[in-house]
């Protein structure tokens, strides 16, 4: 009998030895250019340290991923068209940013959006962040998760942020994104858009008076250093879209493509809980750095959900108003 399992043992061994060395053979030697705006010590940079560490374990270190954070390759506009021609491979943004690729991407950063981060994820990793995804294939681009980033807040050198008005004059820097311009516009603050390599010695320089950003970024940015003033406004939460070039992608083996898969979901999980187990210690710790928090009250919180409200109606006839009706659907079955 032990003679009989120990022939089959064998047999099943030698039968699978093949497929293994097939498999392997389909995952080639490769350097994989993971470019980013956030510093190393972010949430965002220790996700894509992550992924990179798991395609490397599922591809016996045949695959390599080289992250470069910070915006050292450029800001996200550029890596985005880089990626699309081919000089880098991956990044992970802000999604409203891809409007310039797909606009209905628009609708991720319309403000006081989603009530809370799990929201979110409900509905980008439903059947509404799947279809935005799809889209972009047409562009040269893959979309493989949604990561997070947090809920943005306002930051200055002027002066505290207490209403609507105490924004009027303000030089903010926002994202290059339309739906930005005219938010921080209706606002009564000059919104002047600029990639976030440049943002910093902008802020040291007083070229802007402040900027906009969840705590986090604000906190591994530096940003207590040349800013005084933080308002707690969560007036939007976007989600970060992580993607890949077509170019790459369309080169790679279906047993490649399943470790970036994998690998993609796994590091998502992992960066949206190590970004909101941070975003409470971000702000105690900008509270340590000398930062002056200041919170709207819920009557002065729906003043700027009003105030907000014509931008919303103006983006939604931009981007498409069955666009837009299929998205709150998909929010309100969320919420039931």
């Amino acid at each position: 009998m032990k003679k009989t399992i120990t022939r089959a043992l064998c047999l099943g061994i030698a039968m699978l030895l093949p497929v293994a060395a097939a498999v392997a053979q389909d995952i080639k030697e490769r350097s994989i250019k993971f470019a980013f705006q956030n510093q190393g010590d972010h949430p965002q940079a220790l996700g894509a340290k992550k992924f990179g560490e798991l395609v490397a374990q599922k591809s016996g270190n045949k695959m390599q991923v080289k992250l470069f954070p910070g915006g050292t390759l450029g800001g996200d506009v550029q890596t985005v068209s880089a990626i699309q021609g081919g000089t880098v491979e991956m990044t992970v943004l802000n999604a409203g940013i891809l409007s310039n690729q797909v606009k209905a991407f628009a609708v991720f950063d319309f403000p006081f959006l989603f009530a809370n981060p799990q929201e979110a994820d409900a509905v980008t990793d439903g059947p509404f962040g799947k279809k935005l995804f799809s889209e972009l294939a047409a562009k040269n681009l893959i979309g493989l998760g949604y990561w997070d980033l947090g809920f943005r807040n306002v930051t200055n050198s002027k002066r505290p942020i207490n209403k609507v008005e105490d924004l009027a004059g303000l030089k903010i820097r926002v994202i290059q994104s339309p739906i930005y311009i005219d938010l921080f516009n209706t606002l009564g603050a000059n919104a002047t858009p600029m990639p976030f390599p440049e943002l910093y010695p902008a802020l040291e320089q007083k070229a802007v008076d402040g900027q906009e950003n969840p705590n986090t970024v604000i906190r591994t940015s530096k940003f207590a250093e040349v800013q005084k003033h933080l308002a707690l406004t969560q007036h939007v939460y976007n989600p970060q879209a992580l993607i890949v070039g077509k170019k790459l992608w369309d080169s790679l083996s279906d047993a490649e493509k399943k470790i970036m898969t994998e690998a993609a979901a796994e590091a998502t999980r992992f960066e949206r809980e190590v970004s909101r187990g941070q975003a409470q210690a971000a702000l105690e710790d900008l509270k340590k750095a000398g930062m002056q928090v200041t919170e709207f009250s819920p009557a002065e919180m729906q003043r700027l959900r009003d105030k907000v409200k014509p931008v919303v109606d103006k983006h939604s006839a931009l981007v498409g108003e069955a666009v837009v009706k299929e998205l709150y659907a998909e929010i309100a079955k969320v919420r039931k």
